[in-house]
């Protein structure tokens, strides 16, 4: 193999360390869930054994991340971004970052509706900072009932029920911060040390 492609295959074990642990799972966990026996994955991560396809691929399932993003492939010279929509409970969210762990971004896109929807809170593991784009956004947190215009923002823990909709019937864009282990974000409005 030549240098750069060793170099590019040496760095996949620590990347795949500091995933798992960013993750808040165990060796033994990612064990069970991959079919991939504990020391396997722990010489894949501590460089003592090679990654291949075989190996990767059920990682990458797990980790919900791109194969190149996982072994670090260098990009190639095209600069576009190649963003893929994912639609999910009839709405469309957009990917802006693809960074494993960490902090999120989306654009997420509510349809107009000729009714508004009825709130169906739901909550999962997290932490969600939104900002309106457009439209008139209903945010339900618990026994909140609010309505946001375009220009403001509203984090909350996904923890508790929540439910994010169309407050007129009118389509809405927002941003979405998300962060899974409660990982918050932090907007600073002015110059700090």
């Amino acid at each position: 193999m030549d240098r750069a492609t060793d170099e590019v295959l040496d760095s996949v074990g620590p990347r795949l360390r500091a995933l798992r642990r960013d993750r808040g799972i165990t060796l033994a966990g990612l064990a069970a869930t991959t079919g991939v026996s504990e020391s396997t994955l722990s010489r894949l991560e501590s460089g003592q054994r090679r990654a291949t396809l075989e190996l990767l691929l059920p990682l990458a399932r797990i980790y919900d991340v791109p194969l190149d993003d996982l072994v670090g492939a260098p990009r190639t010279g095209d600069p576009r971004i190649h963003l893929k929509p994912i639609s999910r409970f009839g709405m469309t969210f957009v990917p802006l970052s693809r960074r494993p762990g960490g902090v999120h971004a989306f654009k997420m896109i509510i349809p107009g509706r000729p009714e508004p929807l009825e709130p169906t809170p739901q909550t999962h593991e997290g932490f969600e900072w939104l900002y309106v784009l457009n439209g008139r956004l209903r945010l339900v947190i618990g026994e909140r009932d609010l309505t946001l215009p375009p220009g403001e923002a509203a984090e909350f823990d996904t923890s508790l029920p929540h439910w994010l909709g169309s407050a007129d019937g009118a389509a809405v864009e927002l941003l979405i911060l998300f962060g899974l282990q409660g990982v918050r974000a932090h907007v600073r409005s002015g110059p700090h040390p």
